[in-house]
């Protein structure tokens, strides 16, 4: 469908939704500070976090722009087509920076990564596309997927799921509940493809992206921070006051310009 002469992408997007319920969220918009980005990571009190998303096959672009830190984050959609080229270059570029953590997630880009995916229902355009158990080239990360790393004390926790049909790691909007059902009970830092309903979501004029059964996920579980990629068409950081939300998506529309990273700094939990 279309909506004046804009193709509708996600049929199952929840604008009324937010409409009628984005009264009872608090939304305050965060400024980035450029300067702190290369400061140096302040080691053993806090992990400073470097994060990217939506780099489609293009993170060369970026890799003079990523700062050094302690954690670096990649929240999928590091390939256009999940073939093995694309995978091995991604793996390659990952293993030259210096972080001593690098978290990966899939995106729905990451074709042939998830077993469960319908390939009857896969989109026609990426039909022939895909490397199957394609993140097994991963070595030079932690690949999350469902699951979490605990770094001095803090929990990272990856998850893939998003409602856009046709490609991997999708479900529909009435069962991906179930995915973030199966969150850990306390996560210090989420990591998400998709954003929760409402927050930097908007993709141009009318559809929203996120997914208010993550919104509600989130709002009961408190974790320090939530990162995602998917819209192209946000980037920066919102508050409700217990998280910060950021969109980390590197790619800009559907351009060619590329976002530098988003960094944050977060306490850690070391015994002393």
């Amino acid at each position: 469908s279309t909506f004046g002469e804009r193709k509708i992408v996600d049929e199952n997007s929840q604008e009324v939704l937010w409409n009628a319920v984005k009264h009872r969220y608090v939304q305050w918009n965060l400024t980035i500070d450029d300067g702190e980005v290369n400061r140096p990571p302040i080691r053993g009190h806090f992990l400073k976090v470097v994060c990217t998303s939506d780099t489609h096959g293009n993170l060369w672009q970026i890799m003079d722009r990523i700062p050094d830190g302690d954690v670096l984050i990649h929240a999928g959609d590091f390939t256009n087509f999940g073939t093995i080229d694309e995978i091995a270059e991604f793996n390659e570029l990952m293993g030259r920076l210096p972080h001593p953590h690098k978290l990966v997630i899939s995106g729905n880009h990451e074709l042939g990564f998830d077993e469960t995916e319908d390939l009857s229902i896969r989109r026609i355009k990426y039909r022939d596309n895909g490397t199957v158990f394609g993140y097994e080239l991963l070595r030079n990360v932690t690949y999350l997927q469902d699951s979490f790393v605990e770094i001095d004390g803090l929990i990272f926790y990856g998850s893939p799921w998003h409602p856009l049909k046709g490609y991997p790691f999708y479900r529909p909007r009435n069962l991906i509940d179930q995915e973030w059902a199966r969150f850990p009970p306390r996560i210090d830092v989420l990591i998400t493809h998709i954003p929760p309903l409402g927050y930097m979501d908007l993709y141009q004029p009318v559809e929203h992206w996120g997914d208010f059964a993550l919104l509600n996920r989130i709002t009961d579980m408190r974790p320090r921070f939530h990162v995602f990629g998917h819209n192209h068409y946000w980037f920066g950081a919102q508050s409700n006051g217990p998280t910060t939300f950021m969109n980390v998506a590197s790619k800009k529309g559907k351009g060619s310009d590329y976002n530098a990273p988003l960094v944050f700094y977060i306490a850690t939990n070391r015994r002393r």
